[in-house]
């Protein structure tokens, strides 16, 4: 077994494989995995002023900037999440974050007059953006944040790589978002437990096996503040401009893509546990929901979850 692990997006990654004879060396690998986080980082990062993406979302509005492949695929997943949750999702949330003290330029968390608040929405929404051939154009000034899904597209990127270099035993995560494949050395599956989400301490709460599925949780419990016995998370709604107040406090989704797995996540934790709910069984989508209660937290596992995992709660 090899493994090795470093920083990236403001967090970690680690790669675990299993070593054939034939593979490339394990140096090279790791070359390999980190020009893939490099290329991402220079592309996607709202935390480098040189980012392809900084330099788009410093540019006033009615204005249009040439980019790289992936950053146009992002926005088209992205448009295609707001769509199906009527906004809810959007990837253009960037000014909320940082008026409410979440973002890259936040100044203090609190909560912003409403004048404040009016006024940063009409900087936000899919509908502001338009690809023209292999341009990014905006209409006002816009500004993307791929936070809620860029490391599962970097999960599903090094997967791919390590698949075209021979390796198909791995488990690959970014930030959290995990992908895994094939067995480990011992013919045992690839297991991965599921957080419980408590502010104090972490609690492995379920543990599943996967092979050939990205998993992606969504928490509102690690980046939040409290104002007037009111807690505000970090994350969004951005048809409301404002955190979501609901009791639901985690998702973990199980997808064949983690970038689809790290965006639905996110969308689910913003619909809240009745909408997400009711998304994630109408689409299908493999959904496990921790859910604040009087009494602590409970759980809800829809049936697309447990016929994707391949070992039920220990």
């Amino acid at each position: 077994m090899e493994s090795f692990s470093g920083p990236t997006m403001g967090s970690s990654y680690s790669i675990k494989y299993v070593r054939r004879a034939h593979l490339p060396a394990p140096a090279e690998v790791r070359i390999q995995v980190e020009k893939i986080l490099a290329e991402i980082d220079q592309q996607m990062s709202t935390y480098r002023s040189d980012s392809d993406i900084e330099r788009f979302n410093n540019l006033p509005a009615n204005r249009c900037q040439t980019m790289p492949a992936p950053i146009l695929e992002l926005v088209r997943v992205g448009e295609r999440l707001s769509s199906q949750s009527d906004g809810s999702f959007d990837l253009t949330v960037e000014p909320l974050l940082n008026l409410w003290g979440f973002g890259p330029q936040a100044r203090e968390e609190k909560v912003p007059s409403a004048e404040a608040l009016a006024e940063v929405q009409q900087r936000v929404g899919h509908n502001h953006l338009r690809i023209d051939g292999d341009q990014l154009c905006k209409d006002v000034a816009i500004e993307l944040d791929f936070n809620s899904i860029a490391a599962g597209y970097a999960v599903d990127t090094i997967a791919a790589k390590l698949e075209a270099m021979g390796i198909h035993s791995y488990l690959t995560e970014v930030t959290g978002e995990l992908k895994a494949a094939g067995k480990k050395l011992d013919g045992s599956p690839w297991r991965i437990a599921l957080e419980e989400p408590r502010d104090d301490q972490q609690v492995a709460q379920k543990v599943i096996a996967i092979d050939g599925y990205g998993v992606s949780t969504s928490g509102d419990y690690r980046n939040y503040f409290e104002q007037g016995g009111q807690r505000y998370s970090h994350t969004f709604d951005a048809r409301s401009g404002a955190p979501v107040l609901h009791t639901l406090a985690s998702v973990t989704v199980i997808h064949p893509s983690a970038l689809m797995a790290d965006g639905l996540s996110t969308l689910l934790l913003i619909l809240g546990p009745e909408r997400g709910w009711d998304y994630a069984e109408t689409h299908d989508i493999g959904a496990f929901f921790v859910i604040r209660a009087d009494t602590g937290f409970v759980t809800r596992t829809n049936q697309a979850f447990e016929r994707l995992v391949g070992e039920k709660t220990k």
